[in-house]
């Protein structure tokens, strides 16, 4: 596998990012959402209902799983559009013609899908980290963040914006529009959601333990998903049946 062919088909879709500004927005607004909005709720939550000093860590920590929803979320709405959207901008049939390998194309496009989704994550962290020591600081009475907790947290974040990836790759690769492409590749966040509620009501916890192991969960079909990917993906089919 050439690496270079593969950075050449991510520098190409980079490209056109720059050019949607849906992908632009979403890179901005979520690291802010995500940074500032869930440490000003925990303030407001302190100052007006009265939550206790040994919840706080409780509620930083279900916060804190907002990550992983939008590790889930976030990359649908780039990978989705990876071959879905070139497909309809006439510039797929180009890339499908050259004689880099299924492998190298499906690299480039998994490169170009997880870069935004993660650099806007990590961004997120850095926000929200700061800020919540700063609303918590004089309350704990110590720094809460950094913690192995979150850094568990940022381990499982780049497995799960992989597994999306890998799902919105295959997902754009059988369908002909985007948004139909986004909404099936969106689904994968209802679990997360789920969990998430489910912490909140006591009925789960994101233990650290927990998170190794759905970490180890995530992978082992990162894996799986990677060769379905590989099966799956037909040129041949795409540039003859996508009309």
């Amino acid at each position: 596998m050439d690496l270079q062919s593969a950075w050449a088909v991510a520098a190409k879709d980079f490209k056109i990012y720059r050019r949607k500004s849906t992908i632009i927005y979403m890179s901005v607004v979520y690291p802010l959402a995500v940074g500032i909005a869930l440490p000003l709720v925990l303030e407001f939550a302190m100052h007006r209902h009265g939550v206790t000093v040994s919840t706080i860590p409780r509620f930083m920590d279900a916060f804190s799983t907002w990550f992983l929803i939008g590790a889930a979320v976030f990359p649908a709405a780039i990978a989705s559009y990876s071959l879905v959207g070139e497909k309809i901008q006439k510039s797929l049939e180009p890339l499908l013609a050259t004689p880099m390998t299924d492998g190298e194309i499906l690299l480039g496009k998994t490169i170009s899908g997880l870069a935004v989704p993660l650099a806007a994550i990590y961004a997120g962290s850095v926000i929200f980290m700061s800020l919540m020591d700063l609303v918590t600081q004089s309350i704990l009475g110590y720094l809460y963040y950094p913690n192995w907790h979150i850094g568990v947290i940022l381990l499982v974040t780049p497995l799960l914006c992989l597994l999306s990836v890998e799902l919105n790759i295959i997902i754009s690769s059988r369908l002909s529009d985007v948004r139909t492409a986004q909404q099936a590749g969106m689904t994968l966040a209802f679990p997360f959601f789920g969990l998430y509620i489910a912490s909140e009501i006591g009925l789960f916890s994101f233990t650290d333990t927990n998170l190794l192991i759905l970490a180890g969960v995530i992978l082992v079909i990162d894996i799986v998903v990677f060769f379905v990917s590989r099966a799956t993906f037909q040129r041949e089919e795409i540039l003859t049946k996508w009309k």
